[in-house]
């Protein structure tokens, strides 16, 4: 089975639909409104309409209520929920559609931690409720950070997941081959490792449509 590939925090209509062209799988729109990356209806609707319709749309939310994902899921027309913030796995049950769930490790987290342990009841809590299980490196932006954690911990946590989860954090075009070679991710998750960049600044919501390509070359080359 190839690894998918969504690329997460698009803003833009021709940037989402030339990550489709160069093969992603699924693309992430961020309504967390703190986020550089969030997108308005307006915004969030003109990218889905442009989508093929065997990509998936996946709306980013962070500590909001069942009614605000509900309306926003229903007027985008969004095929998945990812989940980024505290939820309890009993709100996935009410959102009708697919829940992705986030689950953030600290770039810091050892594996003899008392929080690794957590972590790993945690993921238990969502398995069998979550379609897919998303582990991301923790920030205060609630993912995009371009931040990396540990790789090696993730056999203790994903142990019986099978392909239901996603590898996300700190991502680019050039360590995203030894990422799938060392741990074999159903799916990796992209953001900040294939955005603009000028100067030394990254410029947040903006997709490099080269960095796309070679992030998509790059998983492409790892599963050959």
């Amino acid at each position: 089975m190839r690894t998918r590939v969504k690329i997460c925090g698009l803003t833009r209509p021709e940037e989402a639909l030339e990550a489709c062209r160069l093969g992603a799988d699924a693309i992430g729109l961020v309504f967390y409104k703190k986020s550089p990356r969030a997108v308005s209806l307006e915004q969030a609707l003109a990218i889905r309409k442009v989508l093929p319709a065997w990509v998936c749309s996946v709306g980013l939310f962070v500590i909001s209520t069942k009614e605000e994902m509900l309306a926003t899921s229903q007027a985008v027309g969004l095929s998945h929920i990812q989940l980024h913030g505290d939820e309890p796995p009993e709100l996935a049950t009410q959102l009708g559609r697919p829940v992705i769930k986030a689950i953030r490790l600290s770039p810091s987290l050892s594996s003899d931690s008392t929080e690794l342990k957590g972590l790993a009841q945690e993921v238990q809590a969502w398995q069998g409720i979550a379609q897919a299980i998303l582990f991301d490196a923790d920030s205060t932006g609630f993912g995009g950070s371009g931040h990396q954690f540990d790789w090696g911990l993730l056999p203790r946590l994903t142990a019986g997941l099978e392909h239901r989860w996603v590898l996300s954090g700190g991502l680019t075009p050039g360590n995203v081959a030894q990422a799938i070679q060392a741990v074999q991710p159903p799916c990796v998750d992209v953001s900040s490792g294939v955005e603009v960049e000028e100067q030394g600044i990254l410029h947040k919501g903006r997709k490099d449509l080269r960095k796309m390509e070679d992030f998509l070359q790059a998983v492409a080359q790892a599963d050959a």
